[in-house]
């Protein structure tokens, strides 16, 4: 099927512009031609082009999506077969590829990056969850339709159980987990690797080990050299974290699957959905109750609960003045909790004298034990930054060092005194560490919503290539 060719023929619809070809298919942009001139893409498969084992690629990928629905999946409406072609009628997405909408702006800001991902991880998880890898995940088989994106191309997708283990080279080598390109057995994980080179390329502008030959593409995957950031961009440590664990060379130590989609920077809970609206309009309305109570504390949670659903439902929301309105909404609730944390903040000064009485009467009584004195230097740290005004992530991780050592200590404390002691400051703190990753959290969420522009609604030239 030459680029010069005129489309195939089909009872039921209108071929017209070509918008992408691969080895064996090409993919058109199509019209129904009853009712209401329904738009699709259309997959044309040459049946002269297929060996024996693309062949079982197109039935695996025809079964795979015929019992898959997902809002992130490309749709198969439809299948049909002449004796030239296998035609695969697909739901047609207008904003082209995940490759074209980072080439267009060089790189994503993180929180741009970080939608797309939670996006992806929703459909893997749904497929994971029926023992379906994709093994080839890529930027160019990530299709996008106004903000949505959809995962498209299962030419390679096989159903694996997460023991399962293949020999067979498949996808692509910028996107090829290690194991596979050094002919490795692979398993499941493998999407998890292409994962991380997609947010890696997403953020960065290009895949980690983008290079002008297969050669030398192994040559950096073979190498033990670890994956590094590279300087100049500022990324959150969640997601530092993340793409570090997902760019593990060895299988074995890579993030699982079940971390994977439980990770902060995923934050699967609070992705824009259908229920992002009620779930912040039932939290906040705690919220207020609690305000009108005088338990600010209580309140300044729900409120800060709230805004990590309102943000969401932002981005999910189409109609503009629905938009503007939980916009307005957001910068309401945002301004009361900036008051509510000043309250609080007044009254943690009390709580903080009174928990540091108890603190230096527990170390009084632990000095005999070094361990258990250093848990608690730790907490006094942490909460002498806190005082001095830094809720940053430093402080946070001073509050996490002492509890990890604490918190072993109580597990081996004999029934006492002390142990009662030891039991309510590790409560207090717990708190303490809640309350900052509530500020933090806050933090980012303000950062979001100042955003008056979503780029994810922002479409780019229609384009779709299958390779």
């Amino acid at each position: 099927m030459a680029a010069g060719f005129a489309p195939p023929k089909l009872a039921e619809f209108i071929l017209t512009e070509r918008l992408g070809s691969g080895t064996y298919a090409v993919v058109y942009k199509a019209y129904r031609k009853k009712d209401n001139r329904e738009v699709v893409a259309v997959k044309v498969v040459s049946k002269k082009s297929l060996n024996k084992a693309s062949m079982e690629n197109l039935l695996t990928e025809i079964e795979i999506l015929k019992t898959v629905k997902h809002p992130h999946i490309v749709q198969l409406k439809d299948f049909q077969w002449d004796s030239e072609n296998i035609y695969l009628i697909m739901e047609f997405c207008s904003g082209g590829d995940l490759s074209r909408f980072i080439r267009s702006r060089r790189l994503l800001p993180e929180h741009v990056a970080r939608r797309f991902l939670q996006q992806l991880a929703s459909a893997l998880k749904f497929l994971n969850e029926r023992n379906i890898s994709h093994l080839d995940l890529k930027p160019q088989n990530i299709l996008l339709s106004g903000g949505t994106l959809k995962l498209a191309d299962f030419g390679f997708a096989q159903y694996m159980s997460p023991w399962d283990e293949r020999h067979v080279l498949r996808g692509s080598p910028l996107y090829m987990a290690p194991e596979m390109v050094c002919n490795r057995q692979y398993d499941a994980r493998a999407d998890l690797w292409s994962v991380g080179v997609i947010l890696y390329e997403a953020l960065f502008g290009h895949p980690p080990f983008a290079s002008r030959s297969y050669a030398e593409i192994e040559e950096k995957i073979r190498s033990n050299r670890p994956i590094e950031i590279p300087p100049g961009i500022s990324v959150s440590r969640d997601c530092r974290d993340l793409l570090l664990r997902l760019l593990e060379r060895d299988p074995d130590v890579r993030i699982s699957f079940s971390e994977f989609f439980l990770h902060n920077f995923v934050d699967l809970e609070h992705m824009p959905s259908a229920e992002s609206l009620g779930k912040a309009t039932m939290l906040v309305m705690e919220a207020v109750s609690k305000d009108q109570s005088g338990d600010y504390a209580a309140a300044l949670s729900l409120y800060c609960q709230s805004l990590e659903h309102f943000v969401p439902a932002v981005h999910y929301e189409t109609d503009a003045q629905r938009k503007e309105a939980i916009r307005k909404k957001v910068k309401q609730y945002i301004s009361r909790a900036e008051d509510l944390k000043a309250l609080v903040a007044s009254n943690n000064k009390i709580s903080f004298a009174q928990a540091k009485t108890t603190r230096d009467l527990l170390k009084e009584m632990s000095r005999g034990s070094p361990r258990l004195i250093a848990g608690l230097e730790l907490a006094s740290a942490a909460v002498a930054k806190e005082e001095e005004g830094d809720d940053g992530h430093d402080t946070l991780d001073l509050y996490q060092q002492s509890l990890g050592e604490l918190l072993l200590m109580l597990a081996a404390e004999p029934v006492g005194r002390r142990r009662e002691l030891l039991h309510g400051e590790i409560k207090c703190l717990m708190a303490r560490a809640e309350y900052l990753k509530e500020q933090l959290k806050m933090r980012e969420t303000q950062a979001e919503a100042s955003m008056d522009r979503d780029p994810l609604s922002e479409s780019v030239k229609s384009s779709c290539c299958i390779q």
